[in-house]
């Protein structure tokens, strides 16, 4: 009996450390301060910022709708009004992150959670959990539960507060009334700067066992809500504050819809709402890639998953703007970062989520066709920075909105790349090869014949953006033979006759080298310094290159010749290649390059340089999720869908394990 009791313990005991060795892979935590770097909490809609005080958010991002950024420039994407900016007194002391005392924080990856405790004067600890949360994506919650280390009086009051870009907001305090229950809400209703659209915020507390009395307070410029409670010595007092945030770009009444959303939220059971955001994150976290022997790793990885998950949601029709949902960087465009860099991840291991990527790109096909005309092309030419109308949304003054057309190439190589994956034959009908064709069109057209009986592709911006107007940029050239290619290919798997003209014109467009036959850049580059990776994507992705000594040439000459304040994803794509190649050492040192460097703390966001402060940058964390999935696991996209080609694991961890794939394999694991 007694050695059965030390079994169960010696179980119980392993089960615990197990526990936390797993735990430790999914919670960052940090002590001392509050958000040093701003953490943000999305849902594929909102995107909430949180701010150095626990009870309020810096900013709420809402994925998919924009205004004017001023009366000159282009568009932006749109903040909401801040629902939730609690002021909490005990015993008639305010409670301000200067005063807070034993701070700490964790930030949960697994439950989509950010977890903030603290002490106020010896008096109380508070520990609030703040979720966007899943299973409502227009709406938020902050959960705060209390615990009195002696008899106190707590009075807390909620204010709204509106954002720059949020005009004309006006503040109400109302109870409706059903027959059994009374919903008394908050609620600020705003136009964003030039009134394209309403912006609707309502919020509700949420009690549990004691409801107090719930008062409003006005002020000349706002008003707030609030109500005191007797706390008692040991006795934990809890209450929430919901919000939802909607909008008249989605919703015909959003002032209505966001009443009914908090309504939603007050009838239900908290405990009811939570479980279901957890199992929402519980179903996107089949999907995960498990590093064991390398517990920093791990995290970087789990938190580049994370926001990448978090910024998109299946069925929206939206894409994923470079900075995701964590603030208004790059006006919140979307640009090639998508397709390119963060759609190949979501493909490993989420076909509808990429799926809806590609809807976004299927909705503005009409816009690129009619772009392409204004510019005397054919076909369809996508822009550069693309916002919710379709139309071009990069500054006037940025020739890359003028001139870097890689983008069209790079929207038709994700639509291929999506049919080999799934083989949706009636996706590819409908959607996939109709954006092909205006693709294919569009490159016919926009080549020109030399006297070289070549093709050339003049007046560009290419994937380095340190040269502007320049002929002939490798991948530029590379990427349109490319998806001419493909959409051949398209047109023979439904049974159709491709343009003649498609494959004419692939077969001839240059590709310009140095006489000792490294590629060159454009057709005019000398060696100058290069901004990022952009002959060396020949490589990968395109794999448009698969001759070893080609490549190694090309590797060899502009991995001297990057920029050190350059974006990351040089580095990612570097480090697949080295992978593919089989040197594991090179490969995971530029791994270790595409990120660490970039990490911010107290919990490791990723900013888009070693030298910017503007975490979180989602293209980079793509880029370094590559650098896995196609790198050092060895996975490929061919014609055969989603396959394993020799992996490549750095010596310094024990194994990858890879889940939720979108291929026979569901799960792949490599050892040492």
């Amino acid at each position: 009996m007694q050695k059965m009791k030390k079994l169960v313990l010696f179980v119980l005991l392993c089960s615990t450390v197990l526990y936390a060795q797993s735990d430790e892979g999914w919670i960052l935590h940090s002590t001392g301060s509050v958000n040093e770097f701003p953490v943000t909490m999305a849902n594929g809609r909102i995107g909430i910022v949180t701010s150095p005080n626990p009870f309020t958010f810096s900013k709420i991002i809402l994925n998919g709708v924009y205004d004017k950024q001023n009366a000159e420039g282009v568009s932006k994407i749109v903040m909401g009004t801040v629902f939730a900016n609690l002021e909490l007194k005990v015993d008639g002391q305010p409670v301000t992150p200067e005063k807070m005392k034993n701070i700490s924080q964790a930030f949960d990856m697994k439950k989509a959670r950010l977890e903030t405790s603290f002490e106020f004067e010896n008096k109380i600890k508070i520990t609030t959990y703040l979720y966007a949360l899943y299973s409502m994506p227009y709406c938020c919650m902050l959960d705060i539960l209390i615990t009195p280390i002696e008899n106190c009086e707590l009075e807390v009051q909620n204010k709204m507060t509106v954002p720059k870009g949020i005009i004309e907001p006006t503040s109400s305090f109302k109870i409706l009334k059903d027959l059994d229950y009374m919903m008394p809400f908050q609620q600020t209703l705003a136009k964003t700067e030039f009134k394209k659209y309403t912006i609707a915020a309502t919020s509700v507390y949420m009690f549990e066992n004691i409801k107090p009395e719930l008062k409003e307070t006005k002020a000349a410029d706002n008003l707030s809500v609030g109500f005191t409670a007797k706390l008692e010595k040991g006795k934990n007092f809890s209450f929430a504050l919901g919000g939802s945030v909607c909008n008249g770009e989605e919703m015909n009444d959003p002032k209505t819809e966001s009443e009914r959303m908090c309504t939603a939220l007050l009838m239900k059971n908290k405990k009811d709402i939570l479980e279901e955001h957890f199992l929402a994150w519980e179903e996107i976290w089949k999907n995960d890639i498990v590093i064991e022997g390398d517990l920093k790793a791990q995290q970087a990885v789990r938190l580049a998953l994370f926001n990448i998950f978090s910024s998109v949601r299946k069925d929206s029709r939206l894409s994923i703007a470079p900075m995701g949902l964590t603030s208004q960087g790059y006006l919140g465009h979307v640009f090639w970062d998508m397709e390119l860099w963060m759609f190949p991840v979501i493909l490993a291991f989420d076909k509808d989520l990429a799926k809806t990527i590609l809807d976004y790109r299927f909705d503005r096909l009409q816009k690129a066709k009619q772009k392409a005309r204004n510019f005397g092309y054919k076909g369809a030419m996508y822009p550069w920075e693309s916002d919710d109308s379709g139309e071009e949304a990069t500054p006037a003054w940025a020739l890359t909105g003028t001139l870097e057309h890689h983008i069209t190439a790079d929207v038709g190589i994700a639509c291929w790349n999506y049919y080999r994956v799934t083989k949706d034959n009636e996706w590819l009908k409908t959607t996939g090869y109709p954006m092909l064709k205006e693709i294919a069109d569009f490159w016919v057209s926009r080549v020109k014949k030399g006297t070289d009986n070549k093709y050339h592709i003049n007046n560009i911006v290419g994937a380095d953006e340190f040269f502007s107007n320049i002929n002939d940029n490798a991948f530029t050239n590379a990427s349109a033979i490319t998806v001419l290619n493909y959409a051949m290919q398209a047109a023979k798997e439904l049974k159709m006759h491709p343009d003649s003209t498609w494959a004419s014109v692939a077969s001839k467009i240059a590709i310009e080298h140095f006489t000792d036959g490294v590629t060159k850049e454009n057709s005019t580059y000398n060696g100058d310094t290069i901004k990022q990776a952009d002959v060396n994507l020949l490589a990968y992705p395109l794999n448009f290159y698969s001759d070893e000594k080609q490549i190694r040439k090309d590797l060899d000459y502009y991995e001297l010749r990057m920029h050190p304040d350059g974006p990351a994803m040089s580095h990612s794509v570097l480090s697949v290649i080295y992978s593919r190649l089989g040197d594991c050492e090179k490969a995971y040192k530029l791994f270790g390059q595409s990120y660490k460097p970039n990490q911010r703390g107290p919990f490791g966001l990723m900013a888009e340089s070693a030298y910017s402060n503007n975490p979180y940058f989602n293209t980079g964390a793509g880029g370094m999720l590559q650098a896995i999935i196609y790198g050092f696991a060895g996975l490929e996209i061919t014609d055969n869908g989603l396959t394993q080609r020799k992996s490549c694991l750095p010596k310094e961890w024990k194994s990858i394990t890879i889940k939720g794939l979108e291929c026979k394999q569901e799960t792949i694991k490599i050892s040492q």
